[in-house]
């Protein structure tokens, strides 16, 4: 068995491993939503938000208050594509606020 000693990247490498795990790719995605929605949505909002989770292309975003959750849902296409610009890939189609 002869050996292929191709260099690779790094990077390269763990990019292919990530990818071809689900998984790993789909905890990777809940963690980067939910440092995103932090940064984009800004502070009042995230004074209000209890528990941020990605299941499935679905965001469900926990409020404390049930006046925000009203407002935020007059918005949700566009909290959809906003944080999906900024991903730079379709993660999220749907956002459940409760």
């Amino acid at each position: 068995m002869k050996r292929n000693f191709e260099s690779k990247s790094l990077k390269n490498v763990i990019g292919n491993i990530i990818d071809s795990s689900n998984k790993l790719n789909s905890g990777l995605n809940n963690i980067k939503v939910q440092n995103l929605w932090r940064e984009v949505m800004g502070n009042n909002v995230n004074s209000y938000t209890n528990e941020i989770v990605l299941k499935k292309n679905t965001l469900y975003v926990n409020l404390s208050s049930s006046v925000l959750r009203q407002e935020l849902s007059f918005g949700k296409q566009k909290i959809v594509d906003l944080l999906n610009k900024e991903l730079g890939k379709t993660v999220i189609k749907k956002i459940v606020l409760r």
